[in-house]
C-alpha cells in the first residue's frame, strides 16, 4: 500500500496514474474515513508521500486525467465519487466549530495559567473544524518535567469547571517536555502533530515538530502551522511560576509520585495507544489511531477492486 518513503503504491491493470494523482486520491480517501472534503489547499497539505507544489496538486485536480473517474468537485471541495454530499456535512460542522473555538481559546488560557504548563494544542476534530454538536475540546498538553501527574490534576480541575458550564474538554494527551519525540510513527500519528493547533508555547510547538521530523515521509508537504493560524494565548503566569518555584521541594516530589501512583493504579496496563509514566499520560482507550489505519486500508481496498 505504501512504498519504503511512506508514498502511495499502485497496482492496477489498464491505464496507470501518476504518482501524484494516486497520491491525491489516497490523500481523499484518508479524509474521507472523517466525512471529510478537502479544498486543493488542505489536499496539497495532507498529500500522502509525495513532495509537491500548491500549484501542481491544484494542476492535477482541475485537468482531469485519470483522477477525473475517480474523484469530483462540489464548490471548493473534492471528494471521493460518489461522495458528494459530504460537502454538506462539512460546512454544517464548520459552522458548529466557528461556535466552540472561542470556548477551547478560554480553556486553553486557563490551563496555560497553571503551574508547569509548557504548551497547549487542540487536537483531533476540532483542529480541523469537522465537529458535531456536543463534540469533546481535545487538548495535548506538554508539561514541565517531573511534574507531569501534579500538572495533569490540576487541568483536570478545569475539565470540571467547563463541565458545569457545559463544555466539554478532553485533554487526553499529555507529554512532559522530555518525551517530545513521538515513538508511533504511522500515518495517524504523523496527522495528529500536523493538524494540531498550538494556542499557547509556540516555542516548544517548533520543537516538537523538528523532533518529529519523521512526519515528513509521511505529510511531506505539511511543514509548516496548519491552515487555522495559531492565536496564541498569553494567560497571566506569576502565579503559576511562584508555584513552581514553591513545589520545587522533597514534598512536591512525593506529591508527583503519589499522583501517578495512584492514576496508574486506576488505568491499569499500559497497551497500544495507552502509556502511562512519568513523562507520557496517552489514554486513547477506545484504539482510535488503530482503528483509523484499519478503515484507512479498507478504503483503499475498496478503491482497488472498483478499477484502481
Amino acid at each position: 500500500m505504501f512504498g519504503a518513503q511512506g508514498g502511495p503504491s499502485v497496482v492496477r491493470s489498464g491505464a496507470r496514474p501518476s504518482g501524484l494523482e494516486a497520491g491525491i486520491l489516497c490523500t481523499l480517501a484518508y479524509a474521507d474515513i472523517f466525512d471529510y472534503p478537502l479544498t486543493p489547499a488542505e489536499a496539497h497539505r495532507y498529500l500522502i508521500g509525495i513532495p509537491a507544489s500548491p500549484g501542481q496538486v491544484a494542476d492535477a485536480l482541475r485537468t482531469g486525467g485519470w483522477l477525473a473517474g475517480q474523484v469530483r468537485q462540489v464548490g471548493e471541495f473534492w471528494v471521493l465519487r460518489g461522495r458528494e454530499h459530504l460537502t454538506g456535512l462539512r460546512r454544517a460542522r464548520t459552522a458548529v466549530a466557528t461556535r466552540l473555538w472561542p470556548e477551547a481559546v478560554r480553556y486553553a488560557r486557563l490551563i496555560a495559567a497553571l503551574p508547569f504548563v509548557r504548551m497547549v494544542a487542540v487536537t483531533g476534530a476540532l483542529a480541523l473544524d469537522n465537529v458535531e454538536p456536543g463534540d469533546d475540546i481535545d487538548y495535548l498538553v506538554v508539561t514541565a518535567p517531573g511534574r507531569l501527574w501534579v500538572c495533569r490534576a490540576l487541568v483536570i480541575g478545569v475539565v470540571r469547571r467547563a463541565a458545569r458550564r457545559g463544555v466539554k474538554l478532553c485533554p487526553n494527551y499529555f507529554l512532559s517536555e522530555r518525551a517530545l519525540v513521538l515513538d508511533d510513527r504511522n500515518l495517524f500519528t504523523a496527522h495528529e502533530l500536523t493538524q494540531m493547533v498550538p494556542l499557547y508555547g509556540l516555542d516548544v510547538y517548533w520543537r516538537m515538530r523538528r523532533s518529529n521530523f519523521w512526519t515528513a515521509r509521511f505529510l511531506p508537504n505539511a511543514a509548516g502551522l496548519p491552515r487555522r493560524p495559531a492565536a496564541e494565548v498569553r494567560p497571566p503566569r506569576w502565579l503559576g511560576a511562584l508555584l513552581e518555584v514553591a513545589s520545587q521541594t522533597p514534598p512536591g516530589d512525593w506529591v508527583e509520585r503519589w499522583e501517578m501512583g495512584r492514576k496508574l493504579k486506576k488505568f491499569g496496563p499500559p497497551g497500544p495507544e495507552r502509556r502511562f509514566d512519568a513523562d507520557h499520560c496517552q489514554g486513547h482507550f477506545d484504539g482510535h489511531g488503530r482503528r483509523t489505519l484499519t478503515a484507512f486500508a479498507a478504503r483503499l481496498a475498496g478503491l482497488l477492486e472498483g478499477g484502481f
